[in-house]
């Protein structure tokens, strides 16, 4: 059967959480390079819908000044995309309203909704989905044999950390996090994990063998 030539491409990966049958559950994102740039966005824009050079630059730039400059007033600002909002968050804990003052509040980032519209228009030309030629994101975590290997050698000093575990088992720093943590869970973990500044330190639990 050919492949399907058209459509969205996506990747399947690996989730930390396992399904019934001991394995991984997978979920799917776009394949990774599936990107165009602003100035992709403007030669298209010139040359398929008549706007100047630049002139989507322009209204881009002072779109985002105004927008910017009612957010930071507090407002939600509604456009044809979608709505922006401020992030607000309060520092530290509090149970009674009187003790929260300004200064314990922070701006946290940007809330963004998107359209209906802008929804509907994003989906109503999509030709379905295709897979990605390239092997399952992380695939190498299916080969549990592997995963032993590359933990008994990264264990070598008595512990081990993300970014070293990642050079042994070729994960990325995500899959390699939720790996390690993986192993700290359940009735008979194989790690214990601890706090050490930024960073942390994973350790072979002393009751447990197979590490």
């Amino acid at each position: 059967m050919p492949r399907k030539t058209d459509g969205i491409e996506f990747e399947i990966h690996p989730r930390p959480t396992k399904g019934e049958d001991g394995k991984p559950l997978l979920y799917v994102r776009p394949a990774k390079g599936m990107k165009k740039s602003f100035r992709d966005l403007e030669i298209f824009c010139n040359k398929y819908r008549g706007l100047r050079p630049g002139e989507i630059q322009q209204s881009f730039s002072v779109a985002m000044d105004v927008i910017s400059l009612w957010m930071s007033m507090g407002y939600r600002v509604e456009t044809p995309f979608g709505s922006f909002a401020p992030k607000l968050k309060l520092l530290g804990e509090h149970t009674d309203p009187r003790t929260i003052h300004g200064r314990d509040i922070i701006y946290a980032g940007v809330d963004f909704i998107p359209a209906k519209d802008f929804v509907a228009e994003c989906v109503r030309n999509k030709e379905g989905f295709r897979r990605s030629q390239s092997a399952v994101g992380n695939s190498q975590m299916y080969d549990h044999k592997a995963m032993d290997e590359a933990l008994r050698r990264c264990m070598k000093i008595g512990y081990t950390t993300i970014p070293e575990f990642m050079i042994y088992s070729g994960l990325k720093r995500d899959s390699a996090k939720n790996y390690l943590d993986s192993l700290c869970q359940g009735d008979n973990p194989r790690l214990r994990k601890v706090r050490e500044s930024r960073r942390w330190l994973y350790f072979p639990k002393k009751d447990n063998p197979t590490v």
